[in-house]
């Protein structure tokens, strides 16, 4: 790759990241001990760093770039917005022509009871805008002590105050007083939690934690409750078959609000436009971002179900809530472009029928490994779980020993995977063929190779 004319060189960029930058989730004095990697160009699946370096992105940059770097026709809509009407707002009874037709498609991909949707930039936002709603709902139903939202240990609804509450990660609680009237179960994290229960058997003992703590809290004080249909950054964790359809016969028993947070699985990873049409729920209120403009701008929004819209829309008076950039004109185009792209091309049919099922009989010959213990995924989601004795599952010590040691060798073999403790997960872009695949599992066992070595395994 031939680097900019004037482009820094590497060692200054880093200087004046060192000097001025403050990253997120990172340990600043391990980052700036060893320099920032700098990231200067995308094409297709692959980024390149400022010295030049070639890297097959499996993340698809942080689970939102699924139609790879360079799309043409989202930087083409995205400047003729900008020439158009470069920004209003949806404030003051106003609204644009993006915005309306972005609604329109959203309508037409979501499941089929969902047919309204409110703007935010992330889906962060999108999660503090649940709260908000799920609050309001019961206050208008005249059930103004439903109050509390139950989510689950481990879970990730992003990092505001708010969605850092809804967020079931203790690294984070510990940095910032969680808000009250938010409660965690368990995960249905099988592998690290299942003890020996089988699968089936752990999915129902998971799923019947809601239940249970429905009961301990009292019906009428419960709200909602909210999970990722998998979790994403808590390690891709695919719950057993028997965990969703208990899910839903609670919910529907205890009448609470099921929320279903679709940040990542949305959009075509499963291999159907949702999770929810995957494990076939029926949300009433789906939190959405990332794949959604394929990375390009920043958008992300809730899709509200029918019966919750109705109360809203119809009893509510004033909703005292929304963004300066709540479906940003450039963003929604953007958005328009992805969708598009998404059904003209069948990248999400092509997950469900070949790609899919091709990366995950792939991803399972490392079962074989022996750094390896598991390996579990769905459509363009994996993961590995790295651990010293795959009998036991006993892992390294300390924790994160073989992650960090992993994530380290990815790069070293031109690939970015990420490392939750001793997890290896990836989320790779939609446009990797076969081809790209073999690609892609050929760097993954160099890396889980080089870790072994590291670590007395081979």
């Amino acid at each position: 790759m031939d680097i900019a004319a004037n482009q820094r060189p590497t060692s200054e960029l880093q200087e004046l990241d060192r000097s001025h930058h403050l990253h997120p989730f990172t340990d600043h004095a391990e980052l700036y001990a060893k320099g920032t990697r700098v990231i200067t160009k995308g094409e297709g699946a692959y980024i390149w760093d400022s010295e030049g370096n070639k890297t097959l992105d499996g993340m698809s940059g942080l689970w939102c770039c699924n139609l790879g770097y360079g799309r043409k026709e989202i930087k083409e809509a995205i400047s003729a917005q900008l020439e158009e009407l470069p920004y209003y707002n949806n404030f003051f009874q106003c609204a644009h022509t993006p915005s309306i037709e972005l609604a329109q498609l959203l309508a037409e991909v979501t499941p089929a009871h969902m047919n309204h949707v409110f703007f935010t930039n992330s889906g962060s936002e999108a999660n503090d805008t649940v709260i908000r709603m799920v609050r309001r709902y019961w206050d208008l139903k005249n059930k103004s002590s439903k109050k509390v939202i139950i989510s689950r240990n481990n879970a990730y609804h992003g990092s505001t105050i708010a969605s850092g509450s809804l967020s079931g990660m203790d690294g984070m609680h510990k940095q910032f007083e969680k808000l009250p009237g938010i409660v965690h179960i368990q995960q249905p994290y099988w592998y690290g939690e299942g003890g020996d229960l089988s699968p089936e058997e752990f999915g129902l003992k998971a799923a019947r934690a809601l239940e249970e703590k429905i009961l301990e809290l009292g019906v009428d004080q419960v709200a909602a409750f909210i999970a990722e249909p998998i979790q994403g950054a808590g390690g891709v964790i695919v719950p057993p078959e028997t965990y969703w359809p208990e899910i839903k016969r609670i919910c529907n028993q205890y009448e609470i609000l099921m929320v279903v947070d679709e940040v990542i699985c949305g959009f075509g990873r499963t291999g159907k436009w949702f999770g929810s049409d995957y494990y076939q729920l029926k949300p009433d209120l789906m939190p959405f971002a990332k794949g959604v403009t394929n990375g390009y701008q920043p958008l992300g929004g809730v899709m509200v179900g029918d019966r919750v819209a109705a109360v809203l829309s119809t009893k509510g008076g004033e909703f005292t809530h929304g963004f300066t950039y709540s479906g940003h004109p450039a963003a929604c185009a953007a958005a328009l472009a992805t969708i598009r792209i998404l059904k003209k091309e069948n990248f999400i049919e092509r997950i469900e029928k070949d790609t899919g099922p091709y990366l995950q009989k792939r991803l399972r010959e490392f079962q074989d490994h022996p750094l390896v213990g598991e390996v579990r995924g769905l459509g363009f989601l994996g993961a590995l779980e790295l651990v010293s004795d795959k009998e036991t599952r006993e892992r390294f010590q300390p924790a994160g020993t073989a992650g960090n040691a992993c994530r380290n060798a990815c790069i070293q073999s031109g690939l970015v995977m990420r490392a939750v403790g001793d997890t290896m997960i990836l989320a790779p872009p939609f446009i990797l063929d076969r081809q790209g695949i073999d690609d892609l599992i050929t760097r993954i066992k160099r890396a889980l190779d080089l870790t072994a070595k590291e670590l007395g395994m081979l």
